[in-house]
């Protein structure tokens, strides 16, 4: 049974071509054929067409988009963003080096592959594009690897004098780790946050996904970022058979380490940039990934706490918050808005990522120094800051899945001065031959 029909692209030559939703064998399978390459089938969920349809969160809403190109050659193909795009976006990735000190062996940037940074007048430019554009939006500080510059902090400080208010540093936390007082000088410039790859508490996971033991590393940039009061968001990667089994070791540990972690965001592998995995295998879905996340924390965290997106496309993420009570226990927060905790237009969604994954807040401190027990409203609002867990995961596009109903909902977006702001999963598309549509 059709349950939709849809554009997407031939995984080997990125041609736009007429794709279907189709349920069967207890799954919705998109399929598509190109005259050229022939007929693929891929799964995209898990469950049948009414549980498909359940998870919508039926927002229909679209954002105004400031000083937008004109619709040409249609979608994927005129994106910075064009007429026909429905979200203004949220979070932009400004890429401040392709240099990276890991070459791992799944990486969507392809980092380590040039040596070339832009300059500061040139990041500068970007910015100044961003915030003529719609800004200001929360900045994703990405690379390669960001932290190789060491005139990072300036970028930071940059960035606050033209106007923006939230920094997140996606990093894989080696120069964190490595270099004391690192993270504090981050802070001071005015660093939001610490988006970190973490894939898991085995060094083979590394050893897999990244090229080598890891471990260690990890533990200690997490240990610096909360001495230095920066929050952290552990960014799993999920690859079917390395670390799909490892989300509640994961989860327990985020626990453990409140508030200095302030969530864990999931993304299962997508197969595009430098991967060196299969996209013939199984695929993670939405359902498997929160039954299998119910199950892994022994019903601590339930399938039915979570939503789908609500700005972007709800089949494009899943979220829930949770409020640790002094008992230990996990009470899941009442979704907001249509389903979703996010908020339902980019905006709103900048405003509440900014709010979550911010760090730690302090307490009003007694005479003698020491934090006081919550006295008043400040205080209890740190309280419960510092309390919440957001869980959440993003299922990035690639050739084989790719939908154009969900990409013109895409709110995170790659700022390139070629192009202006392109919607994330349009920018990284990769074909089988490592055909690119913009990087």
């Amino acid at each position: 049974m059709i349950v939709k029909t849809t554009k997407s692209v031939c995984p080997h030559c990125l041609r736009v071509l007429d794709a279907v939703l189709e349920e069967q064998n207890g799954g919705i399978y998109m399929k598509k054929t190109c005259p050229d390459h022939g007929s693929f089938q891929v799964l995209v969920w898990e469950g049948d067409a009414e549980s498909w349809r359940k998870w919508d969160a039926a927002n229909p809403r679209t954002d105004r988009l400031e000083n937008v190109k004109a619709e040409d050659k249609g979608c994927p193909l005129d994106c910075g963003l064009c007429e026909a795009h429905e979200r203004s976006g949220c979070c932009v990735l400004l890429e401040l080096t392709g240099r990276c000190d890991l070459r791992c062996p799944v990486c969507f940037a392809s980092a380590g592959e040039g040596n070339d940074d832009p300059s500061l007048e040139e990041i500068g430019k970007q910015m100044d594009w961003l915030m003529a554009h719609g800004g200001p939006y929360n900045l994703q500080l990405s690379g390669g690897e960001p932290t190789m510059r060491d005139d990072l902090p300036e970028i930071i400080r940059m960035g606050l004098s033209k106007g923006f208010t939230f920094f997140q540093l996606n990093t894989n936390g080696l120069r964190l780790a490595a270099r004391k007082g690192y993270a504090r000088e981050l802070k001071e410039a005015g660093l939001s946050t610490v988006f970190l790859q973490f894939d898991g508490l085995k060094d083979r996971i590394y050893e897999t996904l990244r090229g080598k033991p890891l471990l260690l590393q990890k533990l200690a940039a997490i240990r610096r970022c909360a001495e230095a009061g920066l929050g952290v968001v552990l960014v799993p990667t999920l690859a079917p058979g390395v670390n799909d089994g490892e989300m509640g070791s994961i989860l327990r540990f985020a626990e453990e380490h409140m508030p200095a972690v302030r969530g864990v965001h999931f993304q299962p592998i997508s197969y595009f940039g430098r991967c060196s995995l299969s996209p013939e295998g199984r695929r993670i879905t939405i359902p498997w990934l929160l039954a299998e996340l119910e199950r892994q924390t022994g019903g601590r965290m339930k399938a039915k706490d979570f939503a789908g997106g609500g700005a972007e496309n709800a089949y494009c993420s899943f979220h829930a918050s949770y409020m640790k009570l002094p008992t230990g226990a996990l009470k899941a927060l009442k979704k907001r808005g249509d389903s979703c905790c996010c908020g339902t237009t980019s905006a709103q969604s900048r405003t509440s990522v900014a709010r979550q994954w911010s760090g730690a807040k302090l307490r009003v401190k007694s005479e003698s120094g020491a934090a006081s027990e919550p006295q008043g409203f400040d205080d209890f609002l740190a309280e419960a800051h510092n309390n919440t867990l957001a869980i959440s995961g993003m299922l990035f596009q690639d050739a084989w899945n790719l939908d154009l109903d969900r990409l013109r909902r895409c709110y995170i977006c790659e700022s390139d001065p070629r192009y202006g702001m392109v919607p994330f999963c349009a920018y990284n598309l990769t074909s089988a031959g490592g055909k690119t549509l913009y990087r």
